[in-house]
């Protein structure tokens, strides 16, 4: 476990990062505790990346929608894997966890079709029924976050041992994809699986919730966002990211964040606090 505390003449917070049980690692990617106390609303814009999260508070709610639309309070959320930006804003005054999936895993443990959350935030109650309010009271509770940690271990654990496995072939698809940052073949996939292109569609509907096309491009914009934030050029960025040239690359960039590359840099430049919620992913600006 690890805790990081900062303050601004914001107010303070507290990130508390944790690893899931060994049994859960292929799919489970981490456990983030936050604590805020700011003076003053927050707003952040979530970049589409390669996770499902379950988002769990224990105080105020959050509010979370598409840019240009109206935001839908939450107490507890998840989200599916998105192609377009959202922003989440709350009062400054935020308490709780969050926990980061594969989707495929996500599909083991909620027991739901994945399309059902594809470009969506859904409440955790909805999803879950009784089960979902329950485990926001445990959490609430515990004495510690790694009592929340280890408690998350035990429930996640049980679930994943009743839920519905994910298909190999997609397990094995998704981690293809992810290690070669979207930049492989569909008839690869196709070969290796046996797979028809159709029948590979279906599955990632179903265990994965976008198809393998669309997850690619997700993939594609993740590694530009990398080499762009750690200072690459946009030109080297679109050559190595599978792009046919800058302005392809700035089409899709703006389509899936809502920036131009040059704005997005921008943007992150005046954050004060660690933003990003999966390791090795760009996920958030503050706005």
């Amino acid at each position: 476990m690890n805790s990081v505390r900062g303050a601004t003449d914001c107010g303070m917070w507290q990130l508390v990062t944790g690893a899931p049980a060994a049994l859960l690692r292929d799919g489970v990617l981490g456990y983030r505790g936050y604590h805020l106390a700011m003076n003053r609303p927050q707003r952040r814009i979530e970049i589409p990346h390669a996770a499902v999260t379950m988002v769990i508070n224990f105080g105020d709610p959050v509010r979370v929608g598409e840019i240009g639309t109206e935001a839908t309070s939450y107490s507890s959320l998840i989200n599916g894997l998105r192609t377009t930006a959202v922003i989440g804003e709350h009062t400054g005054q935020l308490h709780g966890m969050e926990v980061h999936f594969t989707p495929w895993m996500a599909y083991t443990l909620f027991g739901t079709d994945m399309h059902e959350l594809r470009n969506r935030t859904v409440s955790l109650v909805e999803l879950l029924g009784p089960a979902g309010h329950r485990l926001e009271d445990q959490l609430a509770r515990a004495p510690s976050w790694q009592a929340r940690f280890t408690l998350l271990d035990l429930l996640l654990l049980s679930r994943r041992d009743a839920g519905r496995a994910a298909a190999p072939q997609v397990v094995w698809a998704w981690g293809k994809l992810v290690r070669t940052d979207g930049r492989i073949p569909l008839s690869e996939l196709m070969k290796t699986t046996e797979w028809s292109a159709r029948h590979l569609e279906l599955k990632f509907r179903e265990q994965i919730g976008q198809p393998p096309k669309t997850v690619s491009r997700v993939l594609r914009i993740q590694r530009a966002l990398r080499m762009l934030t750690s200072g690459g050029a946009a030109a080297d960025v679109a050559s190595s990211c599978g792009f046919y040239d800058q302005a392809h690359l700035h089409r899709d960039f703006r389509a899936m964040t809502g920036f131009t590359p040059r704005k997005f840099l921008i943007a992150r430049s005046g954050g004060d606090r660690p933003v990003d919620r999966v390791p090795g992913q760009v996920t958030s600006t503050l706005a």
